[in-house]
Protein backbone atom coordinates (compact mmCIF):
# COMPACT_ATOMS: atom_id res chain seq x y z
CA UNK A 1 0.00 0.00 0.00
CA UNK A 2 1.44 3.37 -1.05
CA UNK A 3 1.97 6.31 1.28
CA UNK A 4 -1.42 7.97 1.85
CA UNK A 5 -2.11 11.59 1.00
CA UNK A 6 -5.36 12.77 2.57
CA UNK A 7 -8.00 14.36 0.28
CA UNK A 8 -7.87 18.13 -0.09
CA UNK A 9 -11.23 18.46 1.68
CA UNK A 10 -10.00 16.60 4.78
CA UNK A 11 -9.97 18.65 7.98
CA UNK A 12 -6.33 18.40 8.99
CA UNK A 13 -7.12 19.89 12.39
CA UNK A 14 -8.67 16.56 13.40
CA UNK A 15 -6.63 14.01 15.36
CA UNK A 16 -4.57 11.77 13.12
CA UNK A 17 -6.52 8.63 14.08
CA UNK A 18 -9.78 10.35 13.07
CA UNK A 19 -8.34 11.27 9.67
CA UNK A 20 -7.27 7.65 9.20
CA UNK A 21 -10.69 6.40 10.26
CA UNK A 22 -12.40 8.70 7.72
CA UNK A 23 -9.97 7.75 4.96
CA UNK A 24 -10.55 4.03 5.47
CA UNK A 25 -14.32 4.60 5.31
CA UNK A 26 -13.88 6.56 2.09
CA UNK A 27 -11.86 3.74 0.55
CA UNK A 28 -14.49 1.17 1.51
CA UNK A 29 -17.26 3.37 0.11
CA UNK A 30 -15.28 3.74 -3.13
CA UNK A 31 -15.00 -0.05 -3.43
CA UNK A 32 -11.28 -0.40 -2.74
CA UNK A 33 -12.07 -2.98 -0.06
CA UNK A 34 -15.27 -4.98 -0.45
CA UNK A 35 -17.46 -6.51 2.27
CA UNK A 36 -15.88 -9.63 3.80
CA UNK A 37 -12.48 -8.66 2.33
CA UNK A 38 -9.50 -8.22 4.64
CA UNK A 39 -7.97 -4.77 4.86
CA UNK A 40 -4.14 -4.48 4.79
CA UNK A 41 -2.19 -5.58 7.84
CA UNK A 42 -1.52 -3.18 10.70
CA UNK A 43 2.13 -3.01 9.68
CA UNK A 44 1.22 -2.03 6.11
CA UNK A 45 -1.32 0.55 7.27
CA UNK A 46 1.12 2.07 9.76
CA UNK A 47 3.64 2.46 6.97
CA UNK A 48 1.08 3.90 4.55
CA UNK A 49 -0.30 6.43 7.04
CA UNK A 50 3.09 7.05 8.65
CA UNK A 51 1.77 6.61 12.19
CA UNK A 52 2.48 4.48 15.25
CA UNK A 53 0.63 1.24 15.93
CA UNK A 54 -1.21 2.94 18.80
CA UNK A 55 -2.60 5.67 16.56
CA UNK A 56 -3.66 3.17 13.91
CA UNK A 57 -5.41 0.96 16.44
CA UNK A 58 -7.43 3.93 17.70
CA UNK A 59 -8.75 4.35 14.15
CA UNK A 60 -9.45 0.64 13.75
CA UNK A 61 -11.17 0.49 17.15
CA UNK A 62 -13.53 3.27 16.06
CA UNK A 63 -14.41 1.41 12.88
CA UNK A 64 -15.04 -1.83 14.76
CA UNK A 65 -17.26 0.03 17.25
CA UNK A 66 -19.15 1.62 14.33
CA UNK A 67 -19.74 -1.81 12.76
CA UNK A 68 -17.70 -1.02 9.65
CA UNK A 69 -14.92 -3.51 10.39
CA UNK A 70 -14.75 -6.78 12.28
CA UNK A 71 -11.73 -8.54 13.74
CA UNK A 72 -11.20 -12.29 13.37
CA UNK A 73 -8.66 -13.80 15.73
CA UNK A 74 -5.66 -15.13 13.85
CA UNK A 75 -6.98 -14.03 10.45
CA UNK A 76 -7.07 -10.24 10.39
CA UNK A 77 -9.49 -7.35 10.15
CA UNK A 78 -12.28 -7.48 7.59
CA UNK A 79 -14.89 -5.17 6.11
CA UNK A 80 -18.11 -6.18 7.81
CA UNK A 81 -21.06 -7.14 5.63
CA UNK A 82 -24.21 -5.72 7.23
CA UNK A 83 -27.10 -8.14 7.62
CA UNK A 84 -30.54 -6.77 6.84
CA UNK A 85 -32.25 -9.99 5.74
CA UNK A 86 -34.32 -10.33 8.91
CA UNK A 87 -34.43 -6.78 10.27
CA UNK A 88 -37.96 -6.15 9.03
CA UNK A 89 -39.20 -9.23 10.80
CA UNK A 90 -38.65 -7.68 14.19
CA UNK A 91 -41.98 -6.06 13.36
CA UNK A 92 -43.82 -8.72 11.36
CA UNK A 93 -43.96 -12.43 12.16
CA UNK A 94 -45.18 -14.74 9.43
CA UNK A 95 -45.96 -18.44 9.49
CA UNK A 96 -46.55 -20.96 6.73
CA UNK A 97 -49.62 -23.14 6.46
CA UNK A 98 -47.96 -25.75 8.71
CA UNK A 99 -47.21 -23.16 11.42
CA UNK A 100 -43.47 -22.74 10.79
CA UNK A 101 -41.87 -19.29 10.79
CA UNK A 102 -41.02 -18.16 7.26
CA UNK A 103 -39.63 -15.12 5.49
CA UNK A 104 -41.62 -13.85 2.52
CA UNK A 105 -40.35 -13.95 -1.03
CA UNK A 106 -40.24 -10.76 -3.08
CA UNK A 107 -41.75 -9.73 -6.40
CA UNK A 108 -41.31 -6.41 -8.21
CA UNK A 109 -44.59 -5.46 -9.85
CA UNK A 110 -43.66 -2.21 -11.52
CA UNK A 111 -40.90 0.28 -12.24
CA UNK A 112 -41.08 3.94 -13.20
CA UNK A 113 -38.53 6.73 -13.61
CA UNK A 114 -39.70 10.11 -12.35
CA UNK A 115 -38.85 13.08 -10.18
CA UNK A 116 -39.33 12.33 -6.47
CA UNK A 117 -41.28 14.36 -3.95
CA UNK A 118 -39.41 17.07 -2.10
CA UNK A 119 -39.27 14.88 1.02
CA UNK A 120 -37.68 11.95 -0.84
CA UNK A 121 -35.33 14.24 -2.78
CA UNK A 122 -34.11 15.77 0.47
CA UNK A 123 -33.79 12.38 2.17
CA UNK A 124 -31.64 11.05 -0.69
CA UNK A 125 -29.67 14.31 -0.95
CA UNK A 126 -30.47 14.67 -4.64
CA UNK A 127 -30.40 17.71 -6.90
CA UNK A 128 -33.76 19.13 -7.94
CA UNK A 129 -33.11 18.13 -11.57
CA UNK A 130 -32.36 14.47 -10.80
CA UNK A 131 -34.80 11.62 -11.21
CA UNK A 132 -35.49 8.47 -9.21
CA UNK A 133 -36.31 4.89 -10.01
CA UNK A 134 -39.48 3.89 -8.16
CA UNK A 135 -40.07 0.18 -7.61
CA UNK A 136 -43.44 -1.23 -6.56
CA UNK A 137 -42.95 -4.53 -4.78
CA UNK A 138 -44.86 -7.09 -2.73
CA UNK A 139 -43.65 -9.74 -0.30
CA UNK A 140 -45.41 -13.09 -0.54
CA UNK A 141 -46.01 -16.19 1.54
CA UNK A 142 -47.48 -19.19 -0.26
CA UNK A 143 -48.17 -16.83 -3.19
CA UNK A 144 -50.29 -14.57 -0.95
CA UNK A 145 -49.23 -10.90 -0.56
CA UNK A 146 -48.43 -9.93 3.03
CA UNK A 147 -46.39 -6.72 2.61
CA UNK A 148 -46.44 -3.88 0.10
CA UNK A 149 -43.25 -1.94 -0.58
CA UNK A 150 -42.36 1.24 -2.41
CA UNK A 151 -38.65 1.79 -3.06
CA UNK A 152 -37.06 4.99 -4.36
CA UNK A 153 -33.48 5.03 -5.70
CA UNK A 154 -31.46 7.84 -7.27
CA UNK A 155 -31.27 6.99 -10.96
CA UNK A 156 -27.64 8.05 -11.36
CA UNK A 157 -26.60 5.45 -8.79
CA UNK A 158 -28.85 2.63 -10.02
CA UNK A 159 -29.01 3.13 -13.78
CA UNK A 160 -28.56 -0.62 -14.41
CA UNK A 161 -31.91 -1.32 -12.75
CA UNK A 162 -33.79 0.67 -15.39
CA UNK A 163 -33.36 -2.13 -17.93
CA UNK A 164 -33.17 -5.22 -15.72
CA UNK A 165 -36.14 -7.54 -16.37
CA UNK A 166 -38.52 -7.41 -13.40
CA UNK A 167 -38.42 -11.17 -12.93
CA UNK A 168 -34.64 -10.99 -12.36
CA UNK A 169 -34.77 -8.73 -9.29
CA UNK A 170 -35.03 -11.69 -6.91
CA UNK A 171 -36.06 -11.85 -3.26
CA UNK A 172 -33.32 -9.70 -1.70
CA UNK A 173 -32.64 -6.20 -2.97
CA UNK A 174 -29.33 -5.36 -1.30
CA UNK A 175 -27.29 -8.16 -2.91
CA UNK A 176 -28.79 -7.02 -6.22
CA UNK A 177 -27.70 -3.43 -5.61
CA UNK A 178 -24.16 -4.58 -4.91
CA UNK A 179 -24.00 -7.02 -7.81
CA UNK A 180 -25.44 -4.81 -10.55
CA UNK A 181 -24.74 -1.24 -9.38
CA UNK A 182 -21.83 -1.52 -6.91
CA UNK A 183 -23.99 0.17 -4.29
CA UNK A 184 -23.57 -1.31 -0.81
CA UNK A 185 -26.01 -0.65 2.01
CA UNK A 186 -24.07 -0.35 5.26
CA UNK A 187 -26.64 1.11 7.65
CA UNK A 188 -30.29 2.06 7.86
CA UNK A 189 -32.67 4.11 9.97
CA UNK A 190 -36.22 2.83 10.37
CA UNK A 191 -39.31 4.68 11.59
CA UNK A 192 -42.47 2.78 12.51
CA UNK A 193 -45.95 4.32 12.35
CA UNK A 194 -49.56 3.15 12.31
CA UNK A 195 -51.48 4.28 9.22
CA UNK A 196 -54.79 3.69 7.48
CA UNK A 197 -54.93 1.41 4.46
CA UNK A 198 -54.99 3.28 1.16
CA UNK A 199 -56.60 2.04 -2.03
CA UNK A 200 -53.18 0.69 -3.07
CA UNK A 201 -52.88 -1.19 0.24
CA UNK A 202 -56.39 -2.58 -0.05
CA UNK A 203 -55.75 -3.86 -3.57
CA UNK A 204 -52.29 -5.29 -2.91
CA UNK A 205 -52.81 -6.72 0.58
CA UNK A 206 -56.50 -7.60 0.32
CA UNK A 207 -57.40 -5.59 3.41
CA UNK A 208 -60.29 -3.20 4.00
CA UNK A 209 -59.85 0.40 2.91
CA UNK A 210 -59.09 2.49 5.99
CA UNK A 211 -58.14 -0.48 8.17
CA UNK A 212 -55.01 -0.26 10.32
CA UNK A 213 -51.67 -0.98 8.66
CA UNK A 214 -48.16 -0.80 10.05
CA UNK A 215 -45.68 1.26 8.04
CA UNK A 216 -41.91 0.89 8.37
CA UNK A 217 -40.04 3.69 6.63
CA UNK A 218 -36.37 3.03 6.00
CA UNK A 219 -33.59 5.29 4.80
CA UNK A 220 -30.54 3.19 3.93
CA UNK A 221 -27.02 4.57 3.55
CA UNK A 222 -23.68 3.40 2.19
CA UNK A 223 -20.41 3.16 4.12
CA UNK A 224 -19.78 6.89 3.69
CA UNK A 225 -23.15 7.63 5.29
CA UNK A 226 -24.71 8.82 2.02
CA UNK A 227 -28.42 7.89 1.78
CA UNK A 228 -29.03 5.66 -1.25
CA UNK A 229 -32.46 4.10 -0.68
CA UNK A 230 -35.82 5.38 0.58
CA UNK A 231 -38.31 2.59 1.28
CA UNK A 232 -41.70 2.15 2.86
CA UNK A 233 -43.05 -1.26 3.82
CA UNK A 234 -46.70 -1.61 4.78
CA UNK A 235 -48.52 -4.62 6.21
CA UNK A 236 -51.79 -5.38 7.97
CA UNK A 237 -51.70 -4.49 11.66
CA UNK A 238 -52.95 -7.99 12.43
CA UNK A 239 -49.52 -9.32 11.45
CA UNK A 240 -47.63 -6.86 13.64
CA UNK A 241 -45.47 -8.01 16.54
CA UNK A 242 -42.48 -6.21 18.00
CA UNK A 243 -39.79 -8.27 19.68
CA UNK A 244 -36.45 -7.15 21.12
CA UNK A 245 -33.97 -8.71 23.51
CA UNK A 246 -32.92 -6.43 26.38
CA UNK A 247 -29.78 -7.38 28.28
Amino acid sequence: MDIVTFPTNADLRLPRYQLIRDDIVRRIADGQWAPEQAIPTEADLCQAYEVSIGTLRKAIDLLVADGVLTRTQGKGTFVRRPRFDSSLFRFFRFKSADGKSVQPTGKVLGRTVLKPSEAIRAALQMKSSEKCIRLSRVRLIDSEPVLREEIWLARHRFEALTTLPLDEFGDLMYPLYERTCRQIVASATETLTVEQATEEDAAALRVDLGSAVIQVQRIAADFAGTPIEWRTTRGAAAGFQYQVDIR
